[in-house]
């Protein structure tokens, strides 16, 4: 990747250890202020008019094999009790997006990062360096059969965690109006749903089966396309349209993938 700015790289070395010549793989959740507006009940009502549109309250990030930052309006100079100024906090998560080769994040591709690029763009900050996704709420959808695919439910049922328990949407209204001991909740919530987050992609990583590829990206030949690992077992043939491949399973995080067409002359 290009060289980053050096507002970019004092945010990384500051908060974060990253390992040189490795994919810089992030694993990011935000949190937003709900929509204010006018509507006429309270069950399944329409919005008649927005009063108030949501904004960014706290993001939380971190690098695979790194520590994790945590960060929230209330961490910045400008920040007052009811703002809706995220200009800060949103430049910060800029900044670590850009550096990303791989992000990680549950619901991402429909939540987290639509929400964190209409941000950016509101405050008219360019998209970000291009990086692959993958969205832990999907894999879960595409290859299992959980009752529920949320974020605590699969920790639970994967034995690796927990979100942390809250007062609900109080919690929300706290930080709106400024309140010190929700912000504090609100920021613990917030890295907790990381932690949590890293631990269900790692029980989830061996069966995508469309992960971007890390032994490329880590320069490794014949490596694991899911973890890196250089510890590759021949595992038998796959049949395809057009012939056979030479199939492998990595002996450290479980993945399965295959090798190049097998000429019919090497077919024992």
């Amino acid at each position: 990747m290009p060289t980053t700015s050096q507002g970019i790289e004092n945010l990384a070395s500051a908060d974060f250890e990253v390992k040189t010549r490795q994919p810089k793989i992030l694993f990011f959740d935000i949190e937003t202020a709900p929509n204010l507006g006018y509507i006429w009940g309270k069950f399944e009502q329409n919005v008649i008019e927005y009063t108030h549109e949501w904004y960014m309250l706290s993001w939380s990030a971190k690098w695979s094999g790194g520590k994790h930052i945590t960060k929230g309006l209330v961490d910045y100079e400008s920040y007052t009790p009811n703002t809706e100024n995220d200009l800060d906090l949103v430049t910060d998560l800029h900044k670590l997006l850009a550096e990303a080769d791989i992000v990680i994040a549950h619901n991402g591709n429909k939540f987290d990062i639509k929400r964190a690029n209409t941000r950016f763009i509101e405050h008219d900050l360019k998209p970000p360096e291009p990086f692959k996704v993958v969205d832990t709420l999907t894999i879960a959808r595409r290859h299992f059969g959980f009752n529920s695919n949320k974020l605590d439910d699969l920790g639970r049922r994967l034995g690796v965690g927990r979100k942390l328990k809250h007062a609900g949407f109080d919690l929300w209204k706290g930080c709106m109006q400024g309140d010190a001991k929700a912000w504090r909740t609100m920021k613990r919530y917030n890295r907790q749903d990381v932690l949590l987050l890293e631990q269900v992609y790692l029980k989830l990583r061996p069966w995508i089966n469309n992960h971007p590829n890390i032994s490329i990206l880590s320069d490794i030949e014949n490596g694991c396309r899911n973890c890196g690992s250089r510890h590759l077992v021949k595992q038998g043939v796959k049949i395809t349209a057009t012939g056979k491949r030479q199939q492998y399973q990595c002996q450290d995080c479980g993945a399965w993938m295959s090798g190049k067409h097998i000429p019919k002359t090497d077919i024992r």
